[in-house]
């Protein structure tokens, strides 16, 4: 009779996804690897690329790399859809964005949502390298668990760091760190909210019609604009009236430009 030994190693998603984009931001360079991917669907005005993660979340141990070279023109960068942090009993994933922006050039970096479920152990970090000259609009949210399959979020290590440097300079630098505390934390944490999201954009918008359309039920937003730079911050009750301000926000930003086709609103 065979003894079956139990299996101590769990297979880990690995996944690489490398795009360059040329002076005219036209296709150069395309290399995935594992569980990354990244599409171009074309037919836009302006380019996208959308990446994606095809082992359907992340988990103990995985490990994600998406990267973009744009150097010349304009672009948009996306992901396909929601990231999901899933329960990591074992060491948390990591996930890793590298954004590069030449002279002159502009990209809109617009993932959609991270969803975090109850016992995720998420380490993540963003990175936006712009030339001078180069500018971006950054956005970053996250959803704790999902209100309509009644989850709810008590436990979490979650580790995200978001830098923009121009020159090599850092222009903006953003660490979170999310854990049981802080979840408990009441109105000394998130409060009630369990989405929130932040907008980076480095350069001053006009604040008068941003302000106008914070107003979206169920979400707490504001807005502000400092040495070069227009931030928003929102806190809501959930994701998808998160996404609906989201989506108000980006229409006066980026002067009423559609958003990535693979967006639903």
């Amino acid at each position: 009779m065979t003894a079956h030994q139990p299996i101590e190693t769990m297979q880990r998603a690995r996944g690489e996804a490398l795009v360059t984009l040329g002076p005219t931001a036209r296709l150069v360079r395309l290399r995935t690897e594992g569980s990354a991917k990244a599409i171009l669907p074309g037919g836009g005005v302006v380019p996208e690329v959308v990446f994606l993660n095809t082992s359907g979340g992340l988990t103990s141990g995985d490990a994600l790399r998406y990267g973009l070279d744009l150097r010349g023109g304009r672009a948009v960068a996306t992901t396909q859809t929601a990231e999901r942090a899933y329960r990591a009993p074992g060491i948390p994933a990591r996930m890793e964005v590298q954004l590069t922006v030449g002279p002159g050039a502009w990209l809109d970096w617009l993932p959609q949502e991270t969803i975090l479920f109850d016992r995720a152990a998420l380490d993540r970090r963003t990175l936006i390298d712009l030339a001078p000259g180069a500018g971006c609009l950054a956005l970053e949210a996250v959803v704790l668990g999902r209100a309509a399959m009644g989850e709810t979020v008590r436990q979490l290590r979650f580790r995200d760091r978001r830098e923009i440097r121009q020159g090599g300079r850092p222009v903006w630098i953003d660490p979170l760190a999310l854990d049981d505390a802080a979840l408990a934390g009441g109105v000394a944490g998130l409060g009630t909210a369990r989405a929130f999201a932040t907008l980076v954009m480095t350069r001053e918008a006009d604040l008068a019609p941003l302000c106008r359309v914070l107003d979206e039920p169920g979400v707490e937003a504001a807005a502000s604009v400092f040495a070069g730079r227009t931030v928003v911050r929102m806190l809501a009750l959930d994701g998808w009236p998160l996404r609906r301000q989201i989506a108000r926000v980006l229409h006066i930003l980026r002067d009423a430009r559609p958003l990535p086709r693979v967006w639903q609103i």
